[in-house]
C-alpha cells in the first residue's frame, strides 16, 4: 500500500512564510461534514509510497524550506514517525496539520523533536462535535491541545467555520475554552470552501457569519472571510 495521495510540489501558503510541498496522507478517522477533500479522505491507496516521496525532495534540496504533512489524516499512517524523522534528516523543516485525534502519536512526535509546526483543528465544542465529524473525539482533542501547550512547539489552532453549525457564541465559547487550557497563540478561523463535493452536501451557508461579535482574550485572526 502506497500511503500518500498526492504530493503539492510547491506552497506558499500552507506554512507561512515558508516555500513548501505538500504531502497528502490517504484517510481520515473523521467525516467532517464540509470537508471537500472526500476523495483524500475516503482513499486507501495512494500514488506514492516514503521511498518515492524522499526521491522527490532529494531533488528539491534549497529550493524548498519545509513539508507540509497533511490529508486525511496523516497521524493515522504507521510510518509517520520514520519519514517525518527522513525528511528531517534531508534537511527540511516539518509542519503538520492534524485533527488531534491521535494524542499518543503526537507526543512522540514531540519528544522525538519531529516537528516545526503544528496547525491543530478545533472541529467543535463538545456538544457539536459528534454532528460535525460524526466521531466521538473530543476528549482527544483536548489531550492534544495539552500536549502541545505543555510541549512549547510552535502551533496554532484553527476552526472551519460554516454558520449553519457554529454561530459567534459557539465560537466565542471554544475561544474560552482554548484559553483555560493555557493557549496563548492566534484563534485561527476558516471560511467555509464552497465546492460541489463536501460530506454534508452543504451550500453556503443562509446565516451571516459575524466574526465582529465574538467575544475572547485570545486573538482571532480570520481567513478567507
Amino acid at each position: 500500500m502506497k500511503p500518500i495521495f498526492d504530493i503539492t510540489p510547491f506552497s506558499i501558503v500552507d506554512f507561512e512564510g515558508k516555500i513548501s510541498a505538500v504531502v497528502w496522507f490517504c484517510g481520515c478517522n473523521m467525516r467532517c461534514v464540509y470537508c471537500y477533500n472526500t476523495k483524500i479522505v475516503s482513499a486507501t491507496n495512494g500514488k506514492f509510497g516514503a521511498d518515492d516521496l524522499y526521491e522527490f525532495l532529494k531533488m528539491r534540496r534549497n529550493k524548498l524550506d519545509a513539508v507540509v504533512f497533511s490529508g486525511g489524516e496523516c497521524t493515522n499512517c504507521h510510518e509517520i514517525l520514520e519519514i517525518l524523522k527522513c525528511v528531517k534528516n534531508l534537511g527540511f523543516l516539518n509542519k503538520i496539520d492534524t485533527n488531534g485525534s491521535n494524542p499518543d502519536i503526537l507526543a512522540e512526535i514531540l519528544k522525538r523533536n519531529l516537528a516545526d509546526f503544528i496547525s491543530l483543528d478545533f472541529k467543535a465544542g463538545n456538544e457539536k462535535f459528534f454532528k460535525i465529524t460524526k466521531t466521538n473525539g473530543y476528549e482527544n482533542f483536548i489531550k492534544s491541545l495539552k500536549i502541545l501547550v505543555k510541549s512549547g512547539v510552535k502551533f496554532e489552532v484553527r476552526t472551519t467555520i460554516h454558520s449553519n453549525f457554529l454561530n459567534e457564541t459557539e465560537i466565542s465559547k471554544m475561544a474560552g475554552i482554548l484559553e483555560n487550557y493555557g493557549y496563548k497563540g492566534e484563534y485561527c478561523l476558516q471560511n467555509f470552501y464552497v465546492t460541489n463535493e463536501n460530506f454534508g452536501n452543504l451550500k453556503a451557508p443562509k446565516i451571516k457569519f459575524d466574526p465582529a461579535k465574538i467575544k475572547s482574550n485570545i486573538k482571532i485572526k480570520l481567513r478567507n472571510f
